[in-house]
């Protein structure tokens, strides 16, 4: 079968249009009428990814974040980007993205679905559908049961596979409504979090300031790093991919970008 075709059912399921302006998900290298057999998806291209990809003949690579989000101006193998492009067009490679309109789509449901969220509304409301249902980036909804932070920390672990989280704020903190945010929820995110009335935001990548920040306007944060949530992209793409073409080899990479010593 042709990329096409597999791009095609991709973007039923998420659609570009919910994409954030700024964001750089879709084709970015390689043809749509490129025939594929073998598929790979992870949660980024990186250089091992991308060197993994030619040495296994994959055709097609699927990821969560765009190769990348600023422009580039030379494509030659004096630059990162430069170097992995060249090596999948060589290749003959495809490689497609799902971002920010995967996050909208789907990412919140499966992050609600995996920590047993009720009642939950966007975080961040970045559309409308035509019932007038308010549709998002993250989710805010009541945890099964009232818990300790410190307890939240281990229901986190659990849900998602994890050894260790960060917890800004105290450990016996009484919580009970939750929001969360896959990936990097950042200041602005965070303030949607107090808008909430949230107990505690589960997300990734927090900075020293904006933890502390939180701490002192009530709000307990849990970081359970980027890739430590984001990777549930991984499995219901790859699921998806099983369901709906059987015939292809797809094989997914879960690539944790460091190693905690």
């Amino acid at each position: 079968m042709r990329a096409e075709e597999i791009i095609k059912l991709l973007e039923e399921q998420f659609p570009p249009s919910l994409a954030m302006d700024w964001d750089n998900s879709g084709l970015q290298v390689g043809s749509r009428k490129t025939e594929v057999k073998k598929v790979l998806v992870a949660l980024d291209a990186t250089q091992k990814v991308v060197d993994h990809c030619v040495e296994a003949g994959i055709d097609l690579l699927v990821t969560h974040h765009p190769l990348m989000l600023d422009g580039l101006r030379k494509v030659n193998e004096d630059t990162m980007y430069g170097r992995k492009i060249l090596a999948m067009a060589g290749a003959g490679m495809v490689h497609y993205a799902m971002h920010t309109n995967y996050d909208v789509a789907k990412m919140a449901e499966l992050a609600e679905h995996a920590l047993n969220l009720t009642n939950c509304t966007p975080l961040e409301v970045t559309g409308v559908d035509a019932d007038g249902n308010a549709y998002g980036i993250g989710s805010v909804g009541e945890l099964p049961e009232r818990m300790s932070a410190k307890a939240c920390c281990a229901y986190v672990k659990e849900a998602f596979g994890l050894t260790h989280v960060q917890l800004f704020g105290e450990p016996d903190t009484d919580v009970k409504r939750m929001a969360v945010c896959p990936g990097s929820g950042g200041k602005e995110l965070m303030e949607e979090a107090l808008k909430s009335g949230a107990d505690i935001y589960l997300t990734g990548d927090v900075g020293h300031h904006t933890g502390l920040d939180a701490q002192d306007q009530g709000l307990t944060v849990i970081d359970a790093g980027h890739f430590g949530i984001e990777k549930i992209y991984i499995a219901q793409v790859m699921a998806l991919l099983r369901q709906h073409f059987p015939e292809l080899l797809a094989e997914a990479v879960y690539q944790e970008p460091f190693v905690t010593l």
